[in-house]
């Protein structure tokens, strides 16, 4: 038998009991607030004469899994809503990645006076309340006669966003110089650098930037509302709030059901994602 010291079998004691109690702490705090998407998820299962009894039924008996088909596509043009969305996050996401990559790179590697002060600025306008730009954003998109099409949803998204700038940013300073100045004795660009050298290193910073380029577009409700009135560009927030407004006071287990599939991506994606949240 392998002999325990004393004062290990008292660190394994001390580091258990850590465990349980923090496990003991967050177990019951993840039970409450999975519980409100368990609901919705039960509600989409459930025949309307079962959603108000008393006392509440959890599990549906039988699940009417044809609430999620049905609800998608009877009283609605989902599908329409998906595509849509699917254009303005794709957009984005690239649009994202290519612009903040770009202003990133020259406020960390590339030598240019005064780039401290513009990087203070683009630090400066997230400080500025979206309330604040909202009339003079529209007002421009409006004489551009962009309103009522994807343009203001898509175009900004290529000029660069400042959390991911800095991001980027912050991520590029952390990788060594010296890897730019053998690069550039070998012959490389300025952008041959950013390709080779420094992309293929940020796979991390450049996926965190996706994933919460992906979240904040596909959850956007108010900028669609804002530009949008053909219905056949709605995007799945305006449909959703549309189909809401006009059945969901009468058929919530549709309603219930078709807001478990449009959040389902979101939490697929913090699940598969977690890492890079942290």
């Amino acid at each position: 038998q392998t002999y325990q010291a004393p004062w290990y079998r008292r660190s394994l004691f001390r580091k258990t009991s850590k465990t349980t109690l923090l496990y003991l702490i967050i177990i019951p705090g993840a039970a409450v607030l999975i519980l409100p998407f368990l609901w919705m998820l039960s509600t989409g299962l459930k025949l309307p004469k079962q959603i108000f009894v008393m006392p509440p039924q959890f599990i549906p008996d039988p699940p009417q899994w044809k609430n999620f088909y049905e609800g998608w596509t009877k009283y609605a043009n989902f599908n329409l809503y998906l595509r849509n969305t699917l254009v303005v996050v794709s957009n984005n996401i690239i649009g994202n990645l290519v612009s903040c990559t770009l202003a990133a790179y020259g406020f960390a590697r590339l030598k240019a006076r005064g780039k401290n002060l513009l990087f203070l600025l683009v630090l400066g306008t997230m400080m500025v309340p979206m309330w604040v730009t909202l009339i003079p954003q529209y007002v421009l998109f409006s004489r551009l006669h962009w309103t009522n099409s994807f343009l203001p949803l898509t175009i900004p998204a290529w000029f660069g966003w400042p959390f991911f700038i800095f991001l980027l940013r912050q991520f590029f300073l952390t990788i060594p110089i010296d890897l730019d100045d053998a690069a550039r004795i070998d012959g490389a660009s300025s952008f041959g650098v950013l390709w080779y050298i420094l992309l293929p290193l940020c796979g991390p910073a450049l996926a965190t930037v996706a994933v919460f380029a992906f979240i904040g577009n596909w959850n956007n409700f108010l900028s669609p509302l804002i530009y949008l009135r053909d219905t056949n560009l709605y995007t799945l927030a305006i449909g959703l709030q549309r189909f809401q407004g006009t059945h969901g006071n009468v058929q919530y287990h549709y309603m219930m059901a078709v807001s478990t599939l449009i959040v389902l991506p979101i939490v697929l994606v913090f699940f598969l994602a977690q890492r890079l949240f942290v």
